[in-house]
């Protein structure tokens, strides 16, 4: 299996059944208190979240052939630092909202339902999914400009997410059942590493744009010796802080596994290494101790994957 693949394949395999979980929320609930006649207001507030997602992969991967080289890597560098930022908030939103997630989707439905605001059904269905689709769409397509085999890395992302809506219908009829929390848990993990190699990736793309400083810029120290921007220690801050291409060659299946996975690139510059550094090293800490430090759990907060209602799981510690 490509990396690239793997990679993909695991993030759309994640994000797609967070967005499944919180769809078979709300259809279980609406269900429940027999109001399956406002199910297609969801559905359509569910395709509207879809189509925006799509819509966005759409321009941000068409749009760019009409740009200078420079433009793009611009623009490929603050999609790139949005996709960090959203999948940051993300980990740590569910972290801290997924024993209440289901009760707050439950209550906003019901207060819809009382006001008979119908359409607000729509609105419900279109963010809960709108979030997820945009954060992986910023993610999934950092990733493909970042990495060689861009079809191999589109196919893992669909199979992911095709994947993952098969498992939450496994799930909410209660034919399945996987540690949540286990599963979150580890899957989180690899964001906070992925998301640290997209990070890299942008700081590179704004590099090559002239956008920060280092290795493309006047900035970039010169190696008397070559005349080539130095390498090591002696080129810190602007320069390259290691080159091995030449034991691991750009586009090498070890170089494709390394960057879609951990964001190693044979040649990267210092800026680049101490932002994924900096972003491991304080991102890591905080989400290692937010699963550590877990309330104790009462009768309200048992979570809804329980066995009082199988049919509407509920994340727990993403």
């Amino acid at each position: 299996m490509p990396a690239e693949f793997f990679a993909t394949f695991l993030i759309g395999l994640r994000e797609g059944l967070e967005a499944a979980l919180v769809v078979g929320i709300l259809v279980a609930y609406l269900t429940r208190v027999g109001r399956r006649d406002v199910l297609p207001r969801l559905w359509f507030g569910v395709g509207l979240a879809v189509a925006l997602a799509v819509g966005i992969g759409a321009v941000l991967t068409f749009g760019a052939y009409a740009l200078t080289f420079q433009a793009q890597e611009l623009i490929g560098g603050l999609m790139s630092l949005l996709a960090v930022g959203m999948v940051t908030w993300m980990i740590f939103w569910m972290q801290r909202t997924a024993r209440t997630m289901k009760r707050s989707l439950e209550g906003e439905v019901e207060r819809a339902l009382a006001a008979g605001g119908l359409w607000a059904i729509v609105i419900i269905g279109f963010v809960s999914v709108a979030r997820e689709g945009i954060e992986t769409t910023l993610l999934l397509w950092s990733m493909v400009q970042s990495v060689a085999g861009a079809p191999a890395a589109l196919f893992g992302a669909l199979a992911g997410i095709a994947t993952s809506v098969l498992l939450g219908w496994l799930l909410a009829r209660g034919m399945v059942r996987i540690d949540l929390r286990v599963f979150f848990g580890w899957t989180g993990a690899f964001l906070v590493v992925v998301a640290a190699g997209v990070l890299a990736y942008a700081i590179h793309d704004l590099q090559e744009a002239a956008a920060l400083p280092g290795p493309f810029t006047t900035l970039a120290p010169i190696d008397p010796a070559t005349g080539a921007v130095a390498t090591g220690w002696s080129a810190f801050p602007f320069g390259w802080a290691f080159d091995v291409t030449g034991a691991i060659p750009p586009g090498s299946t070890l170089a494709t596994l390394l960057q879609a996975t951990v964001g190693f690139m044979p040649q990267m510059s210092w800026l680049q290494v101490v932002a994924w550094a900096l972003y491991v090293g304080i991102v890591g800490t905080v989400f290692v101790r937010g699963l550590r430090r877990r309330p104790s759990r009462s009768a309200a907060d048992t979570p809804a994957s329980a066995d009082t209602h199988p049919s509407a799981p509920e994340p727990q510690g993403a």
